[in-house]
């Protein structure tokens, strides 16, 4: 009776983990983007998939790096952002870099349901700008 007990509360917690786990392909409201959102560790990355853009220019690099040293880089292979656990289905504590103007901000990604995530860029606090995204796979 105690293993079934167990079992049971395993595949409980197991199913509620889930539905705050980012990890997976998310649609982004802008330029019909994609992000991968994979596990780093105990933080989670994001990389771009796709988008209107990288699909008409797939070897589009990330010109507009403060860093002249990165400028060259394929956007498609970076890591746009690195965020670490501060709460149940909450990451921050880290920052996501846009390619397009080539600035990082301040970021907090949030698991609203397993199809939707928020995640709000700041340039400084209370300057945000929130996105939902929606899950694509």
């Amino acid at each position: 009776m105690a293993l079934v007990t167990a079992a049971i509360v395993s595949a409980l917690l197991a199913g509620a983990a889930s539905t705050t786990d980012p990890v997976g392909l998310w649609q982004t409201p802008v330029d019909n983007g994609l992000i991968r959102i994979e596990r780093c560790g105990a933080d989670i990355c994001g990389r771009p998939a796709g988008s209107s853009r990288l699909r008409a220019m797939p070897d589009q690099r990330d010109v507009l790096n403060k860093d002249p040293a990165l400028r060259g880089r394929l956007i498609r292979d970076i890591v746009i952002f690195r965020l670490q656990p501060i709460g149940p289905g909450r990451w921050g504590k880290g920052a996501i870099y846009n390619p397009k103007d080539g600035q990082s901000y301040q970021a907090e990604l949030t698991v609203k349901s397993p199809a939707e995530v928020h995640l709000r860029g700041c340039v400084v606090f209370p300057l945000c700008q929130t996105q939902t995204w929606t899950r694509s796979e």
